[in-house]
């Protein structure tokens, strides 16, 4: 480079503004290539051209970089509690309530007991990670590396990117299910992948578009179940007696229901990452908390009261299909309305989507986590990549949904309990829970980061004892067959909160990080 070349490269520095807009991003890009030389001014690349032209439309393009405090100004937190309350006022929390009469046997009284005290405690986890979000402007799983480190952070990363899928599966197979029995047309192949194309479409346009939709998703849900409780509200005054009772089964149930829950940590934060960074962390916490608990405690006592009196209505009983349909269920209890519940029934198949949204979207940022290769890949990539997996995988699964439903959610619960123990532990304990303890600067060198080995070494004790614990339909550890229960999270939990501390301060005794 000549000097007056080099003249020309630093003035064009100096004239650059601090905030990084487009304009200053276009001139950078200028000073990048006078720095490299004319062997820079190489064509884009058809990826490139992509990403600008959907850039240019509006659609997020951006990575997993923590948003800067200065660009964390939003200040509409009630957009919070709408996506939570929208992805949660839908048919597979139905799904999650009527487990209890359907898969273990509960009564009306039994299952509403147990759903109060386990959504009273199991939504204050995903809360309290939501607050993580505008604090940070970090996603879910970049946070994690402040307590799994750059390497071990790959380990909550990757099961992320499986447990988003299992619930976009899950959702898909009972929209494709509900769509299916409107209409002999249809069949659950083709209901599955309608739902399939619209949660694509929305998750691919970005977290602006994503609150917006969640912002309105949950009109036409709430509209729903009241015509339900209308229309069937007669049939819900004798419910048949419960089967006998056992603690195994109780425990199994409140286990399977926590599950559905404290599994949306992993998301919450991704969801408040452009929200005002000096906000109320409690105002954030009791956002969350609210759209959470409402929203699941009203769609899981829907999903018991009506799974309980199936058995009342015969029509009711055939649509359930033995435990197996919630959609058929639905259906049935609104086609007393004539064209009208048809058209609710679609509706409420329709907009599925307000749940497979934010998880087809978290499934793409975990992704980007996992290496540095996959955060050069733009995130519409991923949603393309989430989209191939879902569709035939949940094709599959709808033949057996119950056992594809209790299987998937509860393997999610054991693994996310014990990541959020860790990660809550490391802010209260060892930062002190102040938010200055975080150089957000550092997320992506593996040098200033935790070594990791502690929170590593404390997921592995939790797992050893998780295994002999579970219960699941194709495994029952030797502690469960002992007549406890699947006691899977409840022991992880205590087994991660009784080691990550030992092991972080040894950790950080040994490294100093």
């Amino acid at each position: 480079m000549s000097s007056g070349d080099e003249k020309s490269l630093r003035v064009l520095e100096a004239e650059v503004p601090v905030n990084h807009d487009k304009e200053s991003s276009e001139v950078l890009a200028t000073v990048e290539i006078l720095a490299n030389g004319s062997d820079s001014l190489t064509p884009q690349t058809w990826l490139e051209k992509i990403t600008h032209f959907l850039t240019r439309w509006g659609v997020e393009t951006n990575g997993v970089d923590p948003i800067p405090a200065e660009d964390r100004t939003d200040p509409k937190l009630f957009q919070i509690f709408f996506v939570w309350f929208s992805a949660n006022m839908n048919v597979l929390a139905l799904g999650t309530g009527a487990a209890g009469p359907a898969f273990f046997g509960m009564g009306v009284k039994q299952s509403l007991l147990i759903l109060l005290i386990v959504d009273l405690i199991s939504c204050a986890v995903p809360a309290y990670f939501a607050v993580f979000g505008p604090k940070l402007g970090t996603r879910s799983m970049v946070t994690a590396r402040f307590s799994w480190g750059y390497y071990g952070a790959i380990i909550p990363s990757a099961l992320t990117v499986f447990s988003m899928q299992g619930f976009l599966i899950l959702n898909c197979i009972v929209g494709g299910q509900m769509l299916a029995s409107v209409s002999p047309h249809l069949n659950d192949t083709l209901g599955i992948v309608i739902i399939g194309v619209i949660s694509f479409c929305v998750t691919f346009c970005g977290y602006k578009v994503i609150h917006l939709y969640e912002s309105v998703a949950w009109i036409p849900n709430v509209i729903a179940f009241i015509v339900m409780l209308g229309l069937g509200g007669k049939h819900l005054t004798n419910a048949p007696p419960p089967a006998p009772l056992t603690a195994a089964s109780i425990i199994t149930f409140a286990t399977t229901t926590s599950s559905s829950v404290i599994s949306w940590c992993m998301m919450t934060p991704d969801y408040g990452v452009y929200h005002n960074s000096r906000a109320s962390s409690m105002r954030v916490f009791i956002y969350t908390y609210l759209g959470f608990f409402t929203a699941s405690l009203t769609a899981h006592y829907l999903g018991a009261i009506f799974a309980a009196c199936a058995g009342n209505v015969p029509s009711w009983e055939a649509g359930f299909d033995n435990g197996n349909n919630v959609g058929g269920l639905i259906r049935a209890v609104l086609h007393r309305a004539g064209g009208f519940g048809d058209f609710l029934t679609v509706i409420l198949a329709l907009s599925i989507p307000s749940a497979c949204a934010p998880t087809m979207y978290t499934f793409g940022t975990s992704l980007m986590t996992i290496g540095t290769w996959f955060n050069r890949i733009p995130r519409y990539v991923f949603m393309v990549v989430s989209m191939a997996i879902l569709i035939p995988v949940a094709i599959v699964g709808a033949t057996h949904f119950y056992d594809t439903f209790v299987d998937i959610l509860s393997i999610i619960g054991y693994w996310s309990a014990v990541f959020a123990v860790i990660v809550i532990l490391e802010h209260v304990i060892f930062r002190h829970n102040n938010w200055s303890y975080y150089d957000v600067s550092d997320w992506n060198q593996p040098s200033k980061l935790p070594v990791g080995i502690a929170a590593t070494m404390s997921f592995l004790c939790a797992v050893g004892i998780i295994v002999p614990c579970m219960s699941q339909a194709w495994y029952t550890g030797p502690i469960a067959k002992m007549g406890t229960g699947d006691l899977g999270i409840l022991t992880g939990s205590v087994v991660a909160l009784i080691t990550y501390p030992p092991f972080r301060w040894l950790e950080k005794r040994l490294t100093g990080r």
